[in-house]
C-alpha cells in the first residue's frame, strides 16, 4: 500500500494489496479499500472499495460500496448506501443516495436521484446502460438493460425505461412503462 502525502487516515480503515492512495485524501473509520488507485483529495466516508479506480476530489459515503472493476472520474459524488459495479462514471456525475449503478457507462455531469436502478440482469444475460452527459435520472427510475439514454435527457421520477431515449428528450412518457415486456424466468 503507498499513501501520499497530507492523507488523513482515521481508526479502524482497513487498507489492503495493491492500494495507492493520494495526497491529501481523508478515509474514515470502517473504509475498507483493496486493489484500487485512489487520485489527490479524495473522500472515502466509511465505505469499501475494491479493484477499481477513484479519481481526484471525489466524495464517497458514507456506507456506500465501490465493486470491482469501477472507473470513477474526477469530482464525482456517490452518497450514502449507493452501489457501483463495473461501471465507469465520467467527471462530475452525482449520485447522491440508494442507487445501483452496475454494468453502465455514465457521461459526463449526469445527475441520478435517489433511489434509481441500472438493471442489468434478466435471470439469463448481463447488459449495460449508457447514459450521455448532463442527463437527469428522476427519482425511482429503472434503466432496463441493454438502454441508451441520450445527452441531455430528463427522466421523469418512477419510470422504467425499456427503450433508447433519444438525445434532449423531455417528453419521456413514450418510452416509459410500468410491466415487464420478457418472462423474468422460464
Amino acid at each position: 500500500v503507498e499513501v501520499g502525502k497530507g492523507t488523513v487516515i482515521y481508526p479502524g480503515v482497513v487498507l489492503k494489496g495493491g492500494t495507492v492512495i493520494g495526497e491529501n485524501c481523508t478515509l474514515t473509520s470502517g473504509t475498507h479499500i483493496e486493489d484500487c488507485i485512489i487520485g489527490d483529495g479524495t473522500i472515502i466516508n466509511a465505505s469499501q472499495c475494491y479493484r477499481s479506480k477513484i479519481g481526484d476530489q471525489v466524495k464517497i459515503g458514507p456506507f456506500s460500496h465501490i465493486r470491482p472493476d469501477s472507473d470513477i472520474a474526477d469530482h464525482v459524488k456517490i452518497g450514502d448506501f449507493v452501489e457501483v459495479k463495473n461501471s465507469t462514471l465520467d467527471v462530475g456525475v452525482s449520485v447522491s443516495h440508494l442507487t445501483y449503478v452496475g454494468d453502465s457507462d455514465i457521461g459526463r455531469n449526469v445527475n441520478f436521484g435517489c433511489g434509481c436502478v441500472t438493471v442489468n440482469y434478466d435471470w439469463v444475460h448481463k447488459a449495460r446502460c449508457k447514459v450521455g452527459d448532463n442527463a437527469f435520472i428522476g427519482c425511482n427510475t429503472n434503466l432496463v438493460a441493454p438502454v441508451t439514454v441520450g445527452a441531455g435527457s430528463y427522466i421523469a421520477a418512477g419510470a422504467t425505461i425499456t427503450k433508447d431515449v433519444p438525445a434532449d428528450a423531455h417528453k419521456i412518457s413514450q418510452y416509459s412503462v410500468v410491466h415487464c415486456q420478457k418472462p423474468w424466468h422460464k
